[in-house]
């Protein structure tokens, strides 16, 4: 679920420039105090199953946790995991003889859903039988719940009836079992998180989780896929009255034409992990446009607006704030806050085929890029500079800030340099095999190297030479897209360098399908066709690259490894930065971390291009509102109050 969770909270909502609907305009009256209309720039899809089952795009995933939030586990306003004592009355670990670690779970009496019904230990359970299940292929689902939970693997492949792992012990008591090569683990209280879902909703009546001793199993109709599909995916798309949820908001409306959810209080809500409560009473959420976002907020189609990240739309906010014309005829004016980001924008290189596969070029890339000049120009001053994975709003930047600096290569622009880089690697050739004179650069490749890549050139004596041509796949209405054709691809110093990038504009979605290499979507997609893309990527609380660099075949095949470098020390930096670190020790964690960014910044496989200053503007109304990089809209809402 990680892998997928990451994909598609990937990114700087790049906007398809859609007109807004006038369904959107008419929603709320101006100046209805008390209604967040909240603008968001990512699409609501309406796929509101729990956690990543399938999709994570943002405003989905905010959309559920506002609706779901009866978790064991959570994270505070810091972004640290702990357990949530309004669902969980008691926790207890259990280090086995055997390498395993039990968590023994038991839940506080009283819980409810929204319908009222009573939640007992089933509803926590029930999940992850699914998730372990020999059914998740086959209902498509994004899950490696089996390798982690003991006795999962036998399960999933049919071997076993029920999960031995998972024990429910009386009404208001589970217990989860951790298999031992997952263990130690840096986040490993994540074991140790469930959420409370109504079995019935999802699967249908009559079903139910049992436990006759050898661990959970589903019973009470059949357990397949035809048997649960037609009712998984009435309860996944659903918005409705029948909604069964147990969070802060219930969910009460999706208009999939107007692209806009409308969410009230949930009454029979027991509160957040400090016993917080909401008390705005209505949440309207909409999709805001990058053509029109400030139309509809200066005309009250919405009234609150979420990280807000290109510098010139933070700049557009800032002189909206300081309108005191716009807040007269709106009947209210604006607020705002600032917090660093957990992520950056970067250009992702491919590193298994054509030129990106040498680290040479790579760098040569990064030496063509003013990245201080991109920074500043996109950022407008909010924001700047990164030299590795990672953004000026984590806890291991801020501690590491000194050492990065001292230790990290910063690539600074350098033409000559890049140029000199590129003939050392043997880019010293003329598509005829003479020797380079102008245009572009060929190198001597071996057939491995040359691989399926589409320009390279074979000579009458069976000699093949690369060209240095860069095919960049570019998502289309992007302003990192439009700065970088003009800042790196139309440079003049690329092209006198001996280097081509060819800019081929894109849908996000069409550009997510190569990146991931997905054959499933269509036969073109499988073949390596681009050595360069422009994205971004944001980092959970839970920083866990395990297996961003994998070399395991069916995991890169599953999508992780994106970036298909195949790096020994760097699979193993990542591995080692959370498996065998204990979670009280942050100081191995931190120096393991460190080293992993070192090697990272040695090899670029990507290029960071910003991390940014988000923004955020809401109704001088709303009172209390506080924000960071991990502490989101859906948990910093229940803090908020109507000003008096």
């Amino acid at each position: 679920g990680y892998l997928m969770k990451k994909l598609l909270s990937m990114l700087l909502a790049l906007a398809m420039m859609l007109s807004m609907t006038s369904a959107m305009a008419e929603s709320a009256p101006a100046g209805d105090v008390g209604t967040v209309i909240y603008g968001s720039t990512t699409e609501i899809t309406g796929d509101f199953a729990p956690g990543a089952w399938w999709s994570n795009g943002a405003t989905d995933a905010m959309l559920r946790a506002l609706s779901n939030d009866y978790d064991t586990v959570t994270t505070d306003q810091g972004g640290a995991l702990v357990v949530n004592p309004t669902i969980t009355k008691e926790m207890t670990s259990t280090e086995n003889e055997d390498g395993t670690k039990t968590y023994t779970i038991t839940i506080n009496e009283g819980l409810v859903y929204n319908n009222g019904e009573a939640i007992t230990a089933k509803d926590f359970v029930w999940s992850t039988v699914l998730l372990c299940s020999p059914l998740v292929p086959g209902l498509a689902i994004s899950s490696s719940s089996h390798l982690t939970v003991e006795g999962g693997e036998a399960f999933y492949n049919g071997e076993t009836q029920a999960l031995s792992g998972l024990r429910l012990i009386d009404d208001y008591t589970f217990s989860v079992t951790i298999v031992a090569d997952k263990l130690p683990y840096f986040y490993d209280l994540s074991y140790a998180a469930f959420g409370a879902f109504d079995i019935e909703y999802w699967l249908g009546e009559g079903y139910d989780v049992a436990d006759d001793g050898e661990g959970c199993y589903i019973t009470g109709g059949d357990f397949t896929v035809d048997a649960i599909k037609p009712q998984l995916d009435y309860a996944r798309f659903n918005a409705g009255e029948d909604r069964v949820s147990a969070g802060p908001y219930n969910l009460i409306e999706f208009d999939q034409s107007a692209l806009q959810a409308t969410l009230e209080i949930n009454p029979n809500y027991a509160g957040n992990f400090e016993g917080v409560k909401p008390s705005i009473q209505r949440i309207v959420v909409t999709k805001a446009e990058d053509a029109t976002w400030a139309d509809a907020i200066r005309t009250g189609a919405f009234n609150f607006y979420d990280t807000i990240t290109d510098g010139v739309m933070v700049n557009t906010a800032m002189d909206m704030i300081e309108d005191e014309t716009l807040a007269a005829s709106l009947g209210y004016g604006f607020d705002y806050v600032t917090f660093d980001r957990s992520g950056y924008g970067k250009i992702q290189f491919q590193c298994d085929f054509g030129p990106t596969q040498f680290i040479n070029v790579r760098h040569a890339v990064a030496m063509l890029l003013d990245r201080n000049e991109f920074a500043n120009t996109f950022c407008q001053g909010w924001g700047g500079v990164v030299n590795g994975p990672y953004g000026t709003g984590m806890w291991q930047f801020i501690d590491s800030e000194e050492w990065l600096n001292e230790n990290l290569n910063t690539y600074a622009y350098d033409a000559a340099a890049a140029t000199q880089l590129l003939i050392d690697d043997g880019w010293v050739y003329n598509a005829d095999g003479t020797d380079y004179t102008t245009g572009i650069r060929y190198k001597k490749v071996t057939e491995e190297e040359a691989g399926t890549y589409a320009h390279n050139v074979t000579l009458d004596d069976g000699t093949i030479l690369m060209p240095l041509i860069i095919e960049w796949s570019s998502s289309e209405g992007n302003t990192v897209s439009d700065l970088l054709a003009v800042m790196l691809a139309e440079n003049p110093d690329v092209a006198a360098a001996g280097m081509e990038i060819r800019q081929n504009i894109m849908t996000f979605d069409e550009m997510l399908n190569y990146l991931y290499r997905d054959a499933t979507q269509g036969e073109q997609y499988g073949v390596p066709t681009y050595g360069m893309y422009n994205l971004a990527t944001n980092w959970e609380p839970t920083y866990d690259a395990s297996y961003n660099f994998t070399s395991d075949p069916d995991m890169v095949a599953a999508g992780s490894n994106t970036n298909y470098l195949f790096d020994d020390t760097l699979d193993q930096l990542t591995m080692d930065m959370v498996y065998g670190v204990d979670s009280s020790d942050t100081e191995t964690y931190l120096n393991i971390w460190r080293e992993y960014i070192k090697r990272w910044n040695e090899l670029l496989p990507e290029i960071p291009l910003y991390s940014n200053v988000y923004l955020t503007m809401y109704p001088d109304w709303l009172e209390g509102y506080e924000q960071d990089s991990f502490w989101d809209f859906q948990q910093a809402i229940l803090y908020a109050t109507v000003a008096e």
